[in-house]
Order: structure tokens, then sequence, then C-alpha cells
């Protein structure tokens, strides 16, 4: 019983759940973290959209299991070592699906149709947009900005344009380096792990990967020293954060083009020591700026 229940939990991916916390950063920029009531509600979206992307993940196994078959890391998960039965496997998906559905239909009418087009969105991803180059990695960059507006939904909270721009920029060079990572395995076995990979090669994805850190940054850039937001914040130093924002991305670009690890973002995000330095150390200077040290 434990066994199975760890195989279940194992086939959710919460470590795939850090994704779900851009659903927290309307809250986060718009300086009301400390909000208790809006941060629960943000709390309760984010527990709906772990269940229903957990149970988009499971269907994307059950799809993939010949795929898998054939990675040397992905061959390991339930569905495809077989730990799992797809019978059990669709019951989750039903089951995870109908909870996440009505977790979120009991907060907010708009946040539900937006968790409703993220799943035809990603249902149409596991039948045929994955196998498009480009559309599939911008279904999944279009996946991040559907959590913004949830979060926004949830809480009442604006969702300026520029979190929108950068949530989309950042979550497609995230995006093209988890292909890197297939393109590589290819080159190295021969093996096609998805039937996108002939639509993709290094020299196309290093300089998309260039092309979107390069945009993230200079948008970020630009957020932090608008007049606007400088206005809204009463603080002038917002911009001393993006300094964090290079070297995250530097990083990143570091470990998926010179060490050419970048096949799980989600892990990396969580096991990099200087990554998580960095994205600690922009937390706590943006905190200290928005919460701590503001001038109104």
């Amino acid at each position: 019983m434990i066994v199975k229940l760890k195989n279940v939990v194992k086939l959710m991916r919460p470590h795939q759940y850090v994704k779900n916390l851009f659903i927290f950063l309307p809250l986060f920029f718009d300086g009301q973290i400390t909000d208790l009531e809006l941060l629960k509600e943000a709390l309760l979206a984010f527990i709906a959209f772990s269940f229903t992307a957990s149970s988009i993940y499971i269907l994307n196994d059950y799809l993939d299991i010949a795929a898998d078959l054939q990675h040397p890391a992905k061959k390991h998960r339930p569905l495809a070592s077989g730990l799992i039965s797809k019978k059990e496997a669709i019951l989750l998906f039903i089951a995870f699906l109908a909870i996440g559905i009505v977790l979120i239909s009991i907060q907010n009418t708009y946040a539900l149709y937006v968790l409703l087009a993220y799943v035809a969105l990603n249902i149409a991803y596991c039948f045929v947009l994955k196998h498009v180059a480009i559309l599939d990695i911008t279904v999944i960059a279009i996946g991040f900005v559907l959590r913004l507006f949830i979060g926004s939904f949830v809480t009442g909270v604006p969702l300026s344009k520029w979190i929108v721009i950068m949530t989309f920029l950042l979550a497609l060079f995230l995006a093209l380096a988890k292909r890197r990572d297939d393109v590589l395995h290819f080159l190295d076995t021969g093996a096609k792990m998805r039937k996108v990979i002939d639509g993709y090669n290094l020299k196309l994805i290093d300089a998309g990967m260039m092309i979107m850190a390069s945009t993230v940054i200079v948008t970020y850039i630009l957020y932090t020293t608008s007049t606007e937001v400088i206005a809204r914040i009463q603080n002038e130093y917002l911009y001393l954060t993006s300094f964090f924002v290079i070297l995250g991305i530097l990083r990143y670009s570091q470990l998926s083009l010179l060490e050419n690890n970048s096949g799980s973002p989600s892990k990396i995000i969580l096991t990099d020591r200087f990554l998580i330095l960095t994205i600690l150390a922009w937390v706590f200077s943006f905190v200290w700026i928005i919460y701590l040290n503001n001038n109104s």
C-alpha cells in the first residue's frame, strides 16, 4: 500500500508544483502578499491548480509510455515502468481533474474559465500540439501566463502587463532549454524522445534561448524603471533587483549550454545551490524594497 502510494505521488509530479507559485505573483508584485485573506485565496487556487496540473501530467505520461521507455530516466516513471496500471492512471486523471475544477469553481467564475482553458489547451497539447515545433513551447509558456490570471482573478488584484510579458518570455526560455535536452539525447543516442525534435536543432534552440534571455532582462529592467511602477510602490530602487535576475538567467544558461543540464527546470531550480541563493536574494531584495523599506 505504501509503495503504491509513493508511485501515485511520483505520478503526480509534486516537484512541478513550483511552477504553480506563479499564482502568487500578482499578490507579491502588488505588495499585498501579507494580506492573509487574499493569501488564503491564492493558496486554495494553488492547491486546485496543482491537482489539475497533476491530471494533465498523468494524461501526458499515459500517452508517452512508448517514448518514455526510450529515455534513460523517464523509463522509470510509474506508468512506463508498469508500477501504475493504465486503468489506475485513467481513474486518477479523472479524480484529480474533478478535484481541481470543483475547488476553483468555489472561488471565482473567471478563474474557473481560465482553468478550463488551461485543461483544454493542454489536452490539445498532449494529443497534437506537442508534436508541432514552436507551438509546443508556446503552449507551455501560455500555461504560465494562465497561472498569473488565475492568481489575479481569485484575489482581485489587477495583473500588470509587465508581469505577463516577463512570465511569457521566461517560460519560453525554460521551455527551449528543456527541448535542448531532448535534442542532445537524440544526438547522443539516435532515439527521438519526441516527434517534434525534427523541428529543432541546437543552433535554433541556442539562438532562441539567447533572444529570450535578453528580452526577459530588458523587460524586467523596463518594469523596474517605469514611472508607473515607481509611482505605485513609491520607491525608485526596485531596479537594483535586476542584478539577481541577470545572475539567475546567466546561471541557468550556463547549466543548459555548458553543462547540458536542462531536462527538468523544476528540479534544477530546487537543487542548484547557485540558483537557489540567487532566487532567495532576489526575493529578499524585492521584499525589502516593496514591503520593508517603502517610503509611503
